[in-house]
């Protein structure tokens, strides 16, 4: 748990100035801050028009009186692309928009709720009903 600390608060922000250091001195400053930048308004752009829908499948599941549990895990991984996409850099940029591809965010959703129930069937998480 340490090192998956260490590597998102010190590693991902070396290797992205690394990177960026780079393809400056490959394509220009002004070719790589207007890549950065249009990462980041494509990305915010995509993350919008996802919200919305998810927001909008979130208001029909309730009018149906079913739990939007599917879409509120869609919401929390579309929040975290959009913070990854307003993070300057490409490594964020790329995780970002990779979490805003519908059959990406599906794998990594199968992936945390098999996390999950591991973590049940181990006592690590307690889950508790209420009436």
């Amino acid at each position: 748990m340490l090192f998956r600390l260490f590597a998102a608060f010190a590693l991902i922000p070396v290797l992205e100035i690394y990177l960026l250091i780079k393809l400056g001195s490959l394509l220009g400053a002004e070719a790589t801050i207007a890549l950065v930048l249009a990462s980041a308004l494509a990305g915010a752009w995509l993350a919008r028009q996802q919200g919305l829908g998810v927001m909008l499948r979130i208001r029909e599941s309730m009018a149906r009186g079913a739990a939007p549990a599917e879409e509120m895990v869609d919401a929390l991984l579309i929040l975290v692309a959009g913070v990854l996409l307003l993070t300057p850099g490409f490594i964020t940029d790329t995780a970002g928009l990779l979490l805003l591809v519908p059959p990406v965010r599906g794998r990594i959703k199968a992936a945390l709720r098999r996390a999950l129930e591991d973590w049940v069937r181990r006592g690590q998480v307690r889950v508790v009903r209420f009436p």
